[in-house]
């Protein structure tokens, strides 16, 4: 309880700024664009934080609030800081799928090689969780690395055969990342290539990718 104290009680002015961003926040959660608006205005701090760790266009992010997203990079977020979950507006929107938040995220200059608690780019989760258009999207519209090495020693092309189920969106996805340059050759920390995963795992049709891939 004390820190909550503490925060709250410095001086008058500062505690109404922080009700002010806390406001900011919750509009933004709400897709209440005119009323962020308006709050930055009256002088929020857009890059204020919630006890998760949210900023105003990360709360917006996660509630895929696109036009409250799109008007708070207008106004100059700072759409790389990560929240206490290691999350920002690119690596969430990535790995939930959420295709214009991601192209706003690419378009405003995200950095691509901010990790998430994994040690993942946000081409990563895109890949093992299927979203065949934010995987294309990174890939020919940003400088995302490809051949990226999270935690686990696995690379986009490792989870996506690893994590996926071989098929159609799986097929695409390892296309995708093969033509842009994913290392076949690259192993998990075992020493399993993505090939012989695909094998084990009798996707006939990833394996014929890789093969005409070079693997």
């Amino acid at each position: 309880m004390t820190p909550d104290i503490e925060e709250s009680s410095p001086v008058h002015e500062e505690g109404e700024g922080t009700n002010m961003d806390q406001q900011l926040i919750s509009a933004a959660a709400e897709g209440d664009t005119t009323t962020v608006l308006k709050l930055l205005e009256g002088g929020a701090d857009i890059n204020a934080t919630n006890h998760q760790g949210d900023t105003a266009v990360m709360a917006a992010t996660q509630k895929n609030k696109v036009d409250t997203v799109k008007a708070l990079i207008e106004q100059g977020a700072d759409i790389n800081i990560r929240n206490n979950n290691m999350d920002n507006v690119l690596l969430y929107a990535g790995a939930e799928g959420l295709l214009e938040i991601v192209k706003l995220a690419v378009q405003a200059g995200a950095d691509t090689t901010i990790t998430n608690r994994f040690g993942g780019t946000a081409l990563i989760p895109a890949s093992d969780r299927g979203h065949v258009d934010i995987v294309e999207e990174l890939l020919t519209n940003s400088d995302t690395d490809v051949n990226h090495l999270n935690n686990l020693h696995w690379t986009a092309l490792l989870e996506a055969v690893i994590l996926g189920d071989g098929k159609e969106n799986y097929q695409q996805i390892v296309q995708l990342l093969v033509d842009h340059g994913a290392d076949v050759h690259i192993t998990d920390r075992d020493g399993v290539t993505p090939l012989q995963h695909a094998e084990r795992r009798g996707f006939t049709e990833i394996e014929r990718i890789l093969k005409e891939a070079g693997a």
